[in-house]
């Protein structure tokens, strides 16, 4: 279906829908959200062992608590963020993301005391709260509904492999020249050229949303955010479901981030090789999504993410019962399928069920719920590792992976494309996804 361009918008001027109508913005969406991950990837590898080597932090707990402040802060910056864009304007709030990310690199390389580091992870969740939030919500403004699976995809992988590449990068500096501050310029250049083109360049995405509404086949009486809040959470069936899914998503993904590397240096490996495996996972995970994404466009939403979510155990389970190299490098890359799997089929299930004139917020508190899940996985491991080993630790989270599998499995609906849907893909109406 030709798109429409907004009522009174000049030929210059209009608005279209669709990946290829705004391809320049989209991929500049891709490169700034790239370095939003970077900012991640910085910590991925050699944060931990600051703790332990240079801070001598003997509590598991402690060490992981710099996570917990980056789960809790990016939580609460993720449910107001949709209602910020909505107000304020999706480029205002993503350059804001950046102000808040520009000191960060800054106070690890300074930091004279762990609290630095939970206070630089603090400003961080706000980071990446705002500025990863207005990524994919942007991106998904400007693409419509016909490939919202193809855009979160392009979206993540951007973000994923930057944290990746940096997770790799800082073990391999690391290596050579300490933990600090050498791995941690990384971040400084990040902060620098992210800030820079979401000034310069990036623009705002609200006339495409006021499109896609004027098209939209049911209307939608305004609502408020506390029942926007209430639908997500545990109102409607399929946003419920996303939300428990993205929450245990992310509370492993907490879990590794703090556990996996003393793990591994616990048997003896050395600072590269942790970087190796700790790049693994998220680097899997991002380059995957370039297909996984536009899959869920294809096949529907909930047969990825329950599979997802059961590969991503059994990564977690052979990590957890193994000693040797090998066996933890299928374990990651395991965990970055699953993942792959998961993550934008997530986002464009709760995209799919939420009206254009409330999905920002929508999405921002299904993100709530999926990154308070990085607080919940960190302190739940380390108080299960300093109780009963980090093997256990492992283990229990890998089960509740699992048992969140099934939730979706036995409550997420398949969604009945919209007839706006099925008019763009020229499809009959009777189509389902």
């Amino acid at each position: 279906m030709p798109q429409r361009a907004i009522p009174g918008e000049s030929p210059k001027r209009a608005i279209r829908l669709g990946l290829k109508e705004n391809w320049p913005q989209f991929a500049l969406l891709v490169l700034v959200n790239a370095f939003v991950g970077g900012m991640v990837g910085i910590e991925r590898t050699v944060v931990p062992l600051i703790g332990a080597e240079e801070f001598h932090l003997a509590s598991t707990t402690l060490i992981t608590s710099f996570i917990v402040s980056f789960g809790v802060v990016k939580a609460f910056a993720n449910l107001v963020s949709g209602q910020l864009a909505d107000v304020w304007g999706r480029k205002r709030v993503l350059v804001l993301g950046w102000l808040f990310g520009l000191p960060v690199p800054f106070m690890i390389i300074w930091a004279p005391s762990w609290e630095w580091i939970i206070a630089a992870n603090a400003l961080l969740g706000i980071n990446q709260g705002l500025a990863w939030s207005m990524t994919v919500i942007m991106k998904v403004d400007l693409v419509g509904p016909k490939s919202r699976g193809l855009a979160v995809g392009l979206n993540e992988f951007a973000g994923y492999l930057a944290v990746g590449v940096t997770a790799f990068l800082t073990g391999y500096l690391a290596s050579r020249y300490g933990l600090r501050p050498v791995p941690i310029w990384l971040g400084i250049g990040y902060a620098i050229f992210g800030a820079a083109l979401s000034i310069l360049l990036v623009r705002d995405t609200r006339d495409h949303v006021r499109l896609e509404a004027s098209a939209h086949a049911e209307k939608s009486a305004p609502i408020g955010f506390r029942e926007v809040f209430a639908l997500t959470s545990f109102k409607d069936r399929n946003l419920f479901a996303a939300s428990q899914a993205g929450l245990v998503n992310n509370l492993n993904d907490g879990m590794s981030w703090g556990i996996f590397p003393l793990f591994f240096a616990s048997f003896g490996l050395g600072v590269e090789r942790i970087g190796v495996l700790k790049a693994a996972y998220p680097a899997t995970w991002g380059i995957l999504q370039v297909a996984t994404g536009p899959l869920s466009d294809r096949w529907g939403r909930k047969g990825l993410i329950v599979a997802g979510m059961w590969v991503q155990a059994a990564g977690l389970f052979l990590t957890a019962a193994t000693r040797e190299f090998q066996w933890w490098l299928m374990g990651s890359l395991l965990l970055g399928l699953g993942t792959a799997m998961v993550y934008p089929s997530l986002i464009a299930a709760v995209s799919d069920a939420s009206h254009p004139t409330w999905r920002a917020r929508s999405l921002s508190v299904y993100r709530f719920w999926r990154d308070l899940g990085y607080a919940i996985g960190a302190l739940a491991a380390g108080l299960i590792a300093d109780r009963f080993g980090l093997s256990w630790a492992i283990g229990s989270i890998a089960a509740l992976t699992l048992l969140s599998g099934a939730v979706v499995a036995g409550l997420m609906q398949q969604r009945e494309r919209s007839p706006v849907d099925l008019e763009q893909d020229g499809e009959p109406r009777s189509a389902v996804t």
